[in-house]
């Protein structure tokens, strides 16, 4: 059975999806942009602070299901452009303490709105 999670402190969906999707025990997130759910625009800056808000986003999902950052067993990290991947990696660094989730990282021609990185992540419950 499914359980949808939904809190206004991360962006609230703009399609036919759901922030996070429950199934038994895993929590399944939407790709979460570097929108700031106060102004509903994204954070200045660069691939840093585009970063840290995405991720600021996933933590806010995670918090409403009960759940924080180290249950994360499994993130994909999209970004428009892998020369930003060091940048990327050091504020990842900063939510993450071992043992560290699974990862994939992959660049991508375009994210939305021009993202230059869109986060999902899978949590164990």
């Amino acid at each position: 059975m499914k359980k949808v999670i939904s809190t206004t402190k991360a962006p609230a969906a703009i399609g036919p999806y759901s922030q996070a999707i429950q199934v038994g025990n895993l929590l399944y997130t939407s790709g979460q942009i570097p929108i700031d759910p106060a102004t509903s625009v994204f954070v200045e800056g660069g691939i840093k602070e585009q970063t840290r808000q995405s991720l600021l986003n996933v933590k806010a999902i995670l918090e409403e299901a009960g759940l924080t950052m180290n249950d994360v067993v499994k993130t994909t990290v999209f970004m428009a452009d892998m020369n930003d991947f060091a940048e990327m990696n050091a504020v990842y660094a900063e939510f993450f303490t071992e043992p560290y989730p699974a990862r994939s990282a992959v660049a991508v021609k375009t994210l939305p709105k021009g993202a230059l990185v869109e986060i999902e992540v899978v949590a164990g419950v």
